[in-house]
Formats: C-alpha cells, sequence, structure tokens
C-alpha cells in the first residue's frame, strides 16, 4: 500500500530531519563557553580551560534553578572527586603494606561514592569519578596535586560565568519568576533549597502559573524595600 502522504509533506519530514530546530539554550550555552574561553585565553592563558569550559556547560539550563541544579552538582562532583583522589593517587601508586594497587584505587572510588550519597548528592557521583579517574591516570605525580585543585576551581569558574550570564539575560520563565541579575543572591538561596529537594525527590520543584506570579510579586515588593529611603 503506497504512503498517502503528498510529495511536499514528505519532502517536510526530510528536512526537519536534517535540520532539526535548536533551542535558545544551545544558543546560550555556546555563549557561555565562548565568554569561559576569552576569559581563560587572555587572563588566564595559563590555565587548561577544559573544566571550566565543560562546568560552563552544566551550568546553563534551560532556567537558573536547573543550570544551578545540574552545575552545583558538577561542582560538588569535583570538589569531592578531587579531595578524595589526592590521597588515593599516593596509595595507588605506592601500594604501601603490600596491598595490591587496584585495591586503593577501588577504596578512592567507593569514597567518593559514599560521601556524595551522604551530602544527598546523587548525581554528583558521575562527575565526581571523572576527575577522580582522569587525575589518576593521566597525571604526572609531580603536579598532580595542583592540577586537582585547579581542576576544581576551573569547574566553579565555569559553572559561575554561565549563572551569571543567565541572570544577565534571563529565561522566559526565569523572568516569570521575577529573577534578575538584583535578585543574585536570593535566586542561588533559593536554587540551593531546590537543589537539595531535587535530590531527595529526584526532581526540581515547579511552580504554576500562579506560583511564578506569587514569586514575581514577592520579588518586586523586597525589590521596592531595598530601594525605598
Amino acid at each position: 500500500m503506497k504512503d498517502a502522504s503528498t510529495p511536499g509533506e514528505s519532502s517536510e519530514k526530510k528536512y526537519s530531519f536534517l535540520r532539526p530546530k535548536f533551542g535558545n539554550r544551545i544558543v546560550r550555552t555556546v555563549i557561555a563557553c565562548l565568554v569561559t574561553a576569552i576569559i581563560y585565553r587572555y587572563f588566564l592563558s595559563d590555565r587548561n580551560p577544559c573544566f571550566a569550559l565543560i562546568g560552563a556547560v552544566y551550568g546553563m539550563g534551560s532556567q537558573f534553578q536547573e543550570g544551578f541544579h545540574n552545575g552545583f552538582n558538577r561542582f560538588v562532583g569535583t570538589f569531592i572527586g578531587g579531595l578524595v583522589v589526592i590521597p588515593s593517587y599516593w596509595l595507588y601508586y605506592n601500594a604501601p603494606f603490600g596491598v595490591p594497587s587496584e585495591v586503593y584505587m577501588c577504596l578512592g572510588l567507593f569514597f567518593v561514592m559514599y560521601i556524595n550519597f551522604i551530602l544527598g548528592a546523587n548525581n554528583a557521583i558521575q562527575p565526581g569519578t571523572v576527575i577522580y579517574f582522569v587525575v589518576m591516570f593521566t597525571q604526572p605525580e609531580a603536579g598532580y596535586v595542583s592540577y586537582t585543585i585547579a581542576r576544581i576551581i576551573d569547574t566553579g569558574v565555569g559553572v559561575l560565568i554561565s549563572l551569571g550570564l543567565t541572570m544577565m539575560r534571563p529565561t522566559m520563565i526565569d523572568r516569570e519568576k521575577g529573577v534578575e541579575l538584583l535578585t543574585f543572591f536570593e535566586a542561588l538561596s533559593e536554587s540551593f533549597k531546590a537543589w537539595r529537594y531535587a535530590n531527595k525527590s529526584g526532581s526540581l520543584p515547579q511552580l504554576d502559573a500562579e506560583g511564578r506570579a506569587a514569586k514575581r510579586e514577592e520579588r518586586k515588593a523586597k525589590y521596592i524595600e531595598r530601594h525605598t529611603y
């Protein structure tokens, strides 16, 4: 049986398949990475921008809370994995007490995962293991500690750049919530609470239209209060 669709419809489907639409988030992410790359090229030229760029990608979401959630998980994971890999690296390559190196490697991996579980940051486990294995198997003994510390800092810088750009040009959802540059610290506080909620429930809290309107009015009232003498 022949397809009932018209030739125009077939070509339109083919065109959509070959050229899928891209959203605003892709553009914003590319801009965040561009800004990060420029900062590292001209102001931090002695540092490797890799982890900062990864942090910038994680820190850009469809709304501020989503970017904070993913970016903060990336930073927490990198921080925990970085702290654990420093002693684990020495144990792996020196293998004291005659214990096989692989045992020390797995023990360190266990602590990376377990500490994140204790913190309730289950989604931070994957980025934590990334920095753990990258340092463990790619860095020379002479500079692995300084490399680890630098990568932790770089990840945080990249995340902050994306969050800062989001505040400078908030998404439609963020504008409905009243999120803007002047409310940066309030948004950070609320996003941290949402991060803790998401780690327990598995998803970020959502506001309906009335909830967003109420939040917007609350922010307006606080703004007026701060600027009234």
